[in-house]
């Protein structure tokens, strides 16, 4: 990391001072009201403590440094005083988001790009697995807000809940949120299978002495890690109803490559995995072809001169479509805390509708889209269908809203509170190839999106991942009452590993808060390299994405993306 200056150092080690983080870089201008009233409890979130480096270079070990205070922001409202005393709880939901589980042992993979795109390999990926069951079990110790103390009354995963859409991985995501044992593990039962026992250079090796490029970054030699990474896991399971939400790499080949390429197929499920590349040059013409030009991957994967190293095939690897991924979420099996289907409809698996909405609580509902993109690639869009449903939803929990030319529209309706789930953000929302399922429907961009949501005073926010960062984003409308807040979380497999919390409050004197608190797995800080426990594993995920050698230390956010007070004007 020797690239990152103090100033993104300080921000990575989260040390940076409130209006200190890259705010001038933001189009609108940051308005607080001093910290928000303390809470009832911050034990076991970010406002109590948050995983900070120990040292100053190297290969670095983590600690516990000094918890985020909740900060107010009016830049859409004012902070009346008082509001504390007066506030009713509405809702209380956590925000889970592209956990990313990895079968690092698969063939369909392209880890040696990492060089040209840093997700393709990272050290930690054998450990998502105890990293995500370590995260359900600090959600489940928390069980309510800490502002308010409201049960939680949903979880969404908002997408990326896989990482290179494989039964095997689906499975493991379905367990860990639902209860039971994973053995996080494909190919032979009995050993590892993948380029972190290759010897190559291009990897961290960490039962190897072979000085790699990443123990030549201060990365340590583990002993027996492999062994213990494909181990059984056991989850407690969720113990609050979740919901499910599409993500690119729950969609596409590596999140980016569309699917029934029959040569990719076949690799799923096939016994060669290619490793190391005889050039860079070679590297380097699969990673454009996966991120521009899909069609010219076979070829550029049979230009690779070096051979392929031979692996047991394993069945369990084989790619889920839509309609599959959203069916074994509907197997009553998979249920777990509920509800059955994790908010898909019933016949979603015949129909490969993936959008739906559901009652966050009484009053307060969500809409969960499907922003991918069956055509591939990373980022996404809505079909013209879905963004018809989402106007024709908010028209039906709105009394009082405004038509396509502003003019407000009153009807006989109950008014519901809105708070929208995407795995795209809006500034990701631009992929508007045709979906080759509906090739004549045209896609919608985020930025036609936001004009939607502007018409409808009830809607809340719009909760999503994708970009692995910690950014709130207000959009102000033409009326105080037409604004919302966009609340886009870091992921759980990049450092800073966030979950977030939101309650939802009704300040009784025409405004509303969105209070968000992020928090981290249920998992020490400090890391025993010899403890290969299903915890220790948990703990060491966490430092080892710290320590990734592309580890990108804005994705933490600055300290108005993380703990805060979020004012909307209510209308009511």
């Amino acid at each position: 990391m020797s690239d990152i200056n103090r100033r993104k150092f300080l921000t990575f080690a989260g040390l940076g001072a409130i209006g200190a983080v890259g705010f001038e870089a933001r189009p609108w201008g940051l308005q607080y009201a001093g910290a928000a009233p303390l809470p009832t409890s911050g034990a076991g979130t970010t406002l109590e403590a948050v995983a900070v480096p120990v040292g100053s270079s190297g290969y670095r070990r983590l600690g516990a440094g000094p918890g985020w205070p909740t900060i107010v922001r009016t830049e859409l409202a004012e902070a009346r005083s008082g509001r504390e005393d007066r506030r009713t709880a509405l809702a209380s939901l956590v925000q889970l988001t592209d956990v990313h589980l990895v079968d690092a042992q698969s063939p369909m993979r392209f880890e040696y790009v990492h060089p040209f795109t840093g997700s393709a390999f990272r050290p930690h990926e054998t450990l998502t697995a105890q990293g995500l069951v370590a995260l359900v079990a600090r959600v489940n110790a928390l069980a309510s807000g800490p502002h308010t103390q409201r049960p939680f009354d949903a979880v969404v995963s908002t997408g990326d809940n896989t990482d290179n859409k494989e039964f095997a991985e689906l499975g493991w995501f379905l367990t860990a949120l639902n209860g039971g044992t994973i053995v996080p593990n494909t190919g032979a039962p009995d050993r590892y299978e993948g380029v972190q026992n290759s010897g190559a250079d291009l990897y961290w090796n960490p039962e190897s002495s072979i000085q790699d490029m990443y123990k030549k970054a201060g990365f340590p030699e583990i002993p027996g890690l492999l062994g213990a990474a494909i181990s059984p896991v056991t989850s407690p399971g969720l113990r609050t109803p979740w919901y499910c939400v599409f993500g690119n790499h729950d969609d596409s080949v590596q999140g980016t490559v569309p699917s029934g390429i029959p040569p990719l197929e076949a690799m799923y499920t096939g016994s060669l995995k290619f490793e190391v590349p005889g050039s860079p040059e070679e590297a380097k013409a699969v990673d454009i072809a996966t991120r521009f030009d899909p069609g010219a991957i076979p070829a550029a994967l049979s230009a690779i001169t070096t051979p392929a190293r031979v692996v047991t095939p394993d069945p369990a690897r084989a790619p889920f479509t839509p309609r599959q991924f959203i069916a074994a979420h509907l197997d009553p099996a998979n249920t777990g805390p509920g509800p059955v289907g994790h908010g898909f409809a019933p016949d979603a698996g015949e129909t490969g509708i993936g959008y739906y909405s559901f009652e966050i609580a009484p009053g307060v509902v969500g809409i969960s889209m499907d922003s991918t993109n069956r055509a591939g690639f990373v980022d996404g869009s809505l079909g013209a269908a879905q963004f018809r449903w989402i106007e024709d939803t908010l028209v039906a929990g709105s009394s009082r809203y405004f038509d396509t030319a502003g003019n407000p529209v009153s009807q006989a309706r109950n008014d519901t509170w809105f708070v929208l789930f995407s795995h795209h953000t809006s500034g990701s929302m631009d992929n508007v190839v045709p979906d080759p399922s509906a090739p004549a429907e045209p896609r919608i961009r985020g930025s036609r999106l936001v004009d939607l949501l502007h018409r409808f005073p009830n809607v809340l926010a719009w909760v999503n991942g994708h970009t692995h960062e910690n950014r709130i984003t207000p959009w102000p409308g033409s009326t105080p009452e037409q604004s919302f807040w966009e609340i886009n979380t870091a992921s759980h497999i990049d450092f800073p590993q966030h979950g977030r919390i939101v309650e939802v409050v009704d300040n009784v004197d025409g405004t509303v808060s969105l209070l968000t608190t992020l928090f981290e797995a249920d998992s020490p800080y400090s890391v025993d390299h010899t403890d290969l426990s299903p915890l220790g594993l948990a703990s060491l995920y966490r430092e080892l994405s710290f320590n990734d050698i592309h580890a990108d230390p804005d994705l933490l956010g600055g300290t108005p993306d993380r703990n805060v007070e979020l004012l909307l004007a209510s209308g009511r």
